[in-house]
């Protein structure tokens, strides 16, 4: 029997021995070791061997980046407002020893930091500033966790204002106030766009009337120039007629007679009183008159080139 129970006896202290002198880290944990209780050194992941009876294993680490969440809590602003608000906090151990032996449950105390870090920093600020500037919040609040954390051996990577819920009166009336704004925005838009329309129509009008102006002037120049040819041709008849005259033709009388003749009549048919033309009766005589003419101006034709034709005398109309 005796020799039974020694063998067992071996076996189970080799078994005793393995599992507790061989130890195996896994990757992303750190033990630490205790001699008698007392801190000695740290394990890697890997494979290590523990001195049997005299070192154990005394905290087990979790050296990842962990996230903790930080519970929602009402916080009054700098303007006696209350909201509610949460966050997430993401930390890594860097020195297991340190998260081991310096503070007692880490991550409940990291937790209690942030709740009062966080209500420090909304309390110091109004509420339009906690709404719009969360990035600020996150920013103090790192810095200040990250150094009270420092001695912990923990590193603050990131925190992150997950939720701001100020009271309902609160809401409705930050929508009246925002809807207020919109329709504000756009009655100025209205309004700039009413006005750069009129300054469009009146840059339009402005270009019309100039250039109704520039068309005016070039038509009352062009009206200025055909006057004077049409006054030039008119003195160098007139002067032919007169040089004719003084001659003794009588076909130069005859012209001013005509015209003048002419002229009446037509005066007499475009009046509008004059429900009736009356011919003379002697009309007729106003062909020999234009044919005076006719010769008068044939006369006046050739008179630059060659010598003046006879021009027979032409019997005045009646009552000339």
């Amino acid at each position: 029997m005796l020799s039974f129970l020694v063998p067992l006896v071996l076996v189970a202290l080799a078994l005793f021995l393995v599992v507790n002198v061989i130890k195996i880290v896994p990757q992303g944990r750190e033990f630490t070791v205790e001699r008698f209780g007392r801190y000695t050194r740290t394990l890697k992941p890997g494979i290590s061997i523990l001195t049997p009876f005299v070192e154990s294993i005394g905290r087990r680490v979790n050296m990842m980046e962990q996230v903790l969440d930080v519970p929602q809590q009402e916080v009054i602003t700098k303007d006696n407002v209350s909201v509610k608000v949460d966050a997430i906090v993401f930390i890594q151990v860097m020195d297991a020893s340190l998260a081991a032996y310096r503070v007692d449950n880490l991550m409940y105390a990291i937790t209690q930091l942030a709740q009062t870090n966080l209500r420090t920093v909304v309390g110091s600020m109004e509420l339009d500033e906690v709404l719009s500037q969360r990035d600020q919040i996150n920013t103090r609040l790192l810095s200040t966790i990250d150094h009270a954390t420092g001695p912990w051996g923990v590193k603050v990577a990131r925190i992150e204002i997950k939720d701001l819920t100020p009271p309902a009166d609160i809401t409705n009336a930050m929508a009246r106030q925002m809807k207020a704004e919109r329709e504000r925005r756009a009655v100025i838009t209205e309004a700039e766009g009413e006005k750069q329309s009129q300054i469009a129509r009146a840059e339009g009008q402005k270009q019309s009337a100039i250039l109704q102006a520039e068309g005016r002037r070039e038509a009352a120049f062009r009206d200025a120039e055909a006057r004077e040819r049409e006054a030039e041709a008119e003195a160098k008849a007139t002067a032919f007629v007169s040089e004719a005259i003084s001659k003794g033709d009588v076909n130069a009388i005859n012209y001013f007679i005509a015209q003048k003749y002419v002229e009446a009549f037509g005066d007499l048919a475009r009046s509008p009183n004059a429900k009736t033309v009356i011919v003379p009766a002697d009309f007729a005589g106003l062909t020999g008159t234009v044919a005076g003419v006719a010769e008068l101006v044939k006369t006046l034709g050739g008179a630059d080139g060659g010598t003046r034709p006879a021009v027979p005398p032409t019997k005045p109309p009646r009552g000339a």
